[in-house]
């Protein structure tokens, strides 16, 4: 016996698996219809990582060009919501430390000539900082938790690790901020 909640959860699985089939049957539009659905989460998770808009932009563009490559990869045994969003972090986190490494590498004099950027200060100072502070790992999972509302077994199922696993890298994650906010505190 199957409730209307238990219908309602399954609903926007087999709607997102109908879409999905579409678009390998050949129908384009469908794809559009995945493209709007989830292009702010995808955003909102490049971003929780990246902590830059304009690199966020950047890599949900490059996210969906990878989920439209490889839609033919989904296994549709599980959510699409999950997958992309596993294909979001990994992307998200890949870009993350070549931007790492690509600043420890930019020679002197071309980093003495670049102008201030203005950051946008409608975020608390201490949170940006202290996000700016953790890895690209966990800021992912303090994003998928906090921004995306996922559970420890979506998170657990985004990164690719079980749920205790997830509870344990988010609790770390946690702490981690918690460090770096508490020092800009005192």
């Amino acid at each position: 016996m199957s409730s209307a909640f238990d219908q309602s959860r399954t609903d926007g699985f087999d709607e997102d698996i109908r879409l999905v089939d579409r678009f390998l049957g050949g129908e384009a539009g469908a794809f559009d219809i995945l493209y709007s659905k989830y292009y702010d989460r995808v955003y909102a998770v490049a971003l929780g990582v990246l902590l830059k808009p304009e690199e966020a932009a950047d890599a949900t563009q490059e996210i969906f060009t990878l989920v439209y490559r490889n839609l033919t990869k989904f296994d549709k045994r599980s959510k699409f919501s999950t997958w992309i969003y596993r294909v979001a972090v990994n992307r998200s986190i890949q870009q993350a430390r070549t931007i790492k490494n690509q600043k420890l590498n930019l020679p002197l004099d071309v980093a003495a000539d670049r102008p201030a950027t203005n950051e946008d200060h409608s975020v608390d100072p201490r949170v940006s900082y202290a996000l700016s502070k953790l890895g690209p790992d966990d800021r992912a999972a303090i994003t998928l938790f906090y921004w995306d509302d996922l559970s420890l077994t979506e998170i657990g199922d985004t990164l690719g690790i079980s749920a205790n696993a997830a509870k344990t890298r988010l609790f770390r994650a946690r702490e981690r901020f918690r460090h770096y906010y508490e020092e800009v505190a005192d």
